[in-house]
């Protein structure tokens, strides 16, 4: 007999209903199965990850600094308001062994406690603080002079940490993200700038096109980094001031931030691969150009 054609069974009272799917004891036909603590879902692609897609957070919220260099440089700062600071003992000693200025007296915990709020693949070397963002400088009031980096929409952490890092090794004098389409200076971007985001100015703007106008209405030479540049950035003429317009890996300068630049220019390489990570390619681009306007 098919199963449509066969008589229901009343429940009975007390009985145990069947199990539902994605329900324990049940078959597991949920899209994505919720993780145990420390998991990762498993929906998606069939045997691949769900996009990870950070919480929302207020950008006017406390900053989130970990690790040796982060959190030492902040404390270093006399622009940092602190709301509190988590040390371990041996951490501890180490920041009155190296003279660190203490603006606010540090909770003493264990390891572990800072390992719950950062992650525990996180490296915090036993500090954490929290402290509120540095304020943004007026792209206006910007000294005319030096090497200033503008970034286009790029959005990784890890490649902004990175870019402001190499920033501070080449002296540049601030480095201009846009509010959307940016990541906050916090949390793994400020780790892995290793204290560069206490170093380097950075200022945020609304509109990128417009920010480049008034570098250019104030003397700012533009020259856009783009692997379709016009000519190897080693070969085209440059000045400072200068500013260095970097793009989103993959999508690269956008067409209007293209067109407002002065020059668009590439990197010429030798090898086989003839890409780089947008960092790397940042840190060649500051060290070609910083060397040619020393020599200029």
């Amino acid at each position: 007999m098919p199963d449509h054609d066969r008589p229901k069974k009343p429940f009975q009272p007390g009985a145990k209903r069947p199990p539902r799917a994605g329900r324990p004891g049940g078959p597991d036909k949920a899209p994505w199965r919720r993780p145990a603590a420390g998991g990762k879902p498993g929906g998606g692609k069939p045997g691949g990850r769900r996009p990870f897609r950070p919480e929302p957070r207020d950008r006017d919220g406390p900053a989130i600094l970990y690790g040796w260099h982060t959190v030492k440089a902040a404390l270093e700062n006399p622009d940092r308001r602190f709301h509190r600071l988590l040390a371990t003992e041996n951490a501890a000693r180490r920041l009155a062994d190296d003279g660190v200025p203490l603006p606010i007296q540090p909770d003493m915990v264990r390891p572990e406690t800072i390992a719950a709020i950062v992650g525990p693949e996180a490296v915090h070397q036993g500090l954490l603080a929290e402290a509120d963002p540095l304020d943004s400088p007026d792209l206006a009031t910007l000294a005319p002079e030096g090497v200033v980096l503008v970034l286009d929409q790029i959005t990784d952490p890890h490649n902004v940490g990175a870019i402001l890092r190499s920033a501070a090794a080449f002296a540049v004098a601030a480095v201009v993200t846009t509010a959307r389409h940016s990541p906050e200076a916090t949390g793994v971007l400020a780790k892995a700038a290793s204290g560069a985001v206490d170093l380097v100015p950075m200022v945020t703007v609304g509109n990128l096109a417009r920010a480049l106008t008034t570098l250019k209405d104030n003397g700012w030479m533009t020259v856009g980094l783009d692997s379709a540049g016009d000519a190897d950035l080693a070969a085209t003429p440059l000045r400072g001031p200068l500013a260095l317009v970097v793009g989103a890996e993959g999508k690269g300068l956008r067409q209007l931030t293209r067109t407002t630049c002065d020059a668009v220019a590439r990197i010429d390489l030798p090898g086989r691969i003839t890409s780089l990570n947008v960092s790397n390619a940042t840190a060649l681009a500051l060290y070609v150009a910083t060397t040619r306007l020393a020599g200029a």
